[in-house]
């Protein structure tokens, strides 16, 4: 199936990816590994939440890491509309698509709207949400791998032609794929609506389940200086996968674990993708460039392990390819 073409005037306008809410076991064990070890800045502490941002972020939160008997899986995936009424053009465009919608109460947010997406994607969206002094330029509070910002979201989906359609029906653009020639069906597709490669991502695979969720970081020499600090402070097999760069989105990448098995991404330099006429890249599926353009391979854990999302029961994929050039 080819890719849709660009929906240029959606019935709402989604600015970005916002934040993810992490169901965790431990709350001082997560607090120790994203403050010390990732470098996030703690902004509120309940005896059942964190709330953390990094450092260009002027909103409360990106992550949110929430005391859960149901640990290692993910509550919900937040976005940031435009204006106010967006949000209830949102409701109108999620119940036209037979998606459940309701007002839901949320900690330094404005009205939010919780959804899902046609795989059981928990989702929520709001527009307006606590803003907080600048630390950009507060050098001495950098620590860790010293994140700048949420990039975005990369999830299993057992369907990739359905996913790019649904995302594509409310804005979501289409900057890399790749596409089973066999089959004609799309492996994979990175779908952006701030401008860089992506804000939300689909692989082939048994979904719904969240494969990572991403930071962007200010040079290749903080994701070196990350594995030296991980290595010598216990977490040397907390990292998974890298370093290394992807052929699709040119990130140098690292792929690492938190306590919970939560996957994340320590990511820089990718490009622009503002222009309404950006064409979409597609890559072989048996080009093994297109996931390391140089590097190690990828372990088996990479293609294998994905976290649940919490009310959501995932399906297995009808697409099955080698497992040296999945996903």
């Amino acid at each position: 199936m080819p890719v849709p073409a660009p929906n240029l005037y959606p019935s709402f306008n989604t600015v970005r990816l916002s934040h993810a809410c992490l169901n965790v076991a431990n709350l001082k064990q997560s607090k120790k590994f994203y403050t010390e070890i990732l470098g996030m800045q703690v902004t509120d502490e309940t005896p059942k939440n964190i709330y953390l941002r990094a450092m260009e972020e002027r909103g409360h939160h990106s992550v949110i890491l929430q005391l859960s008997d149901q640990p290692g899986t993910v509550e919900v995936m937040g976005f940031k509309t435009f204006d106010e009424d967006d949000l209830d053009k949102a409701k109108l465009h999620f119940s036209s698509q037979g998606r459940p919608t309701k007002w839901v109460e949320r900690p330094y947010q404005g009205r939010t709207l919780l959804t899902s997406d046609n795989i059981g994607i928990p989702l929520e969206f709001y527009h307006k949400m606590d803003r907080l002094p600048s630390i950009h330029q507060q050098y001495a509070l950098y620590r860790g791998v010293k994140p700048l910002r949420i990039d975005h979201f990369n999830c299993f989906s057992p369907d990739v032609d359905a996913s790019v359609e649904f995302y594509n029906s409310f804005g979501f653009r289409v900057t890399e794929y790749t596409e089973d020639e066999v089959s004609g069906k799309l492996w994979a597709a990175w779908m952006h609506r701030k401008g860089g490669v992506h804000d939300m991502a689909f692989t082939n695979g048994t979904g719904p389940r969240m494969h990572h969720i991403a930071f962007w970081v200010p040079t290749p020499l903080n994701i070196i200086d990350l594995l030296d600090l991980m290595a010598s402070t216990g977490y040397v097999n907390n990292i998974e996968r890298g370093p290394g760069r992807h052929g699709i989105s040119n990130a140098f990448f690292l792929y690492i674990l938190d306590p919970d098995g939560h996957r994340i991404e320590i990511y820089c330099s990718d490009y622009q993708t503002l222009d309404p006429d950006h064409e979409p890249l597609k890559w072989d599926l048996k080009d093994p460039q297109r996931q390391t353009l140089w590097g190690a391979a990828a372990p088996k854990s990479w293609f294998e392990h994905g976290t649940n999302f919490v009310g959501s029961e995932p399906l297995k994929s009808k697409l099955t390819a080698s497992p040296i050039i999945a996903p």
